[in-house]
């Protein structure tokens, strides 16, 4: 749903609150996704591989409100995993590679309409995360020979595109049980 849909008439300050109140419960479970995933020793080859389970409420916000919206959800996350759970230095590759992450996944989303699904959104972005983080790398070592990694790092990143892509699926898929959650 693109960020110029029009809300009907009917939506009150309430569906408004509703809607903030929710994405902030976004932030939040990306925010302990992203802590538990911190704990848990990752059985990759590739060091600083991981499974990116906070990209899974990425996607989900993509898809339920929006680019805008997706943004301020991953800026918030970013800036609140770097106070609680991480040091300073990865703020910077985290900024990288979510935002190029997240764009790559709105052009694909956006041009691709149903012929890609949320599985193929979110291995986009798992590419283009890796990416972002190894742009990030080379301009802090300022050595771009560091990108000779990035194979290693795409291939797991196809993998874990894979899982968190699905698991954003199933939530996409269940969305409509959840009563009076409908914004747009």
């Amino acid at each position: 749903m693109s960020r110029s849909t029009k809300l009907p008439i009917e939506h009150t300050a309430m569906s408004k609150t509703k809607k903030m109140v929710f994405l902030a419960i976004l932030v939040a479970n990306s925010l302990i996704l992203y802590i538990i995933e911190g704990m848990l020793p990752v059985p990759f080859i590739a060091p600083g591989a991981k499974l990116g389970l906070a990209n899974i409420i990425t996607i989900v916000s993509l898809y339920l409100f929006g680019l805008f919206d997706t943004f301020v959800v991953l800026i918030v996350r970013i800036l609140l995993a770097t106070f609680f759970a991480s040091s300073p230095s990865t703020l910077f590759y985290s900024i990288g590679g979510g935002l190029l992450s997240l764009f790559a996944m709105h052009f694909v989303k956006s041009i691709g309409k149903s012929n890609i699904s949320e599985v193929g959104v979110s291995v986009v972005g798992a590419v283009f995360h890796n990416i972002g983080q190894m742009l990030v790398a080379s301009l802090i070592v300022q050595n771009i020979k560091i990108m000779i990694y990035l194979p290693v790092l795409m291939i797991a990143g196809i993998g874990t595109g894979v899982f968190v892509g699905l698991s954003a699926k199933f939530v996409l898929k269940h969305w409509s049980k959840l009563k009076g959650l409908n914004f747009y």
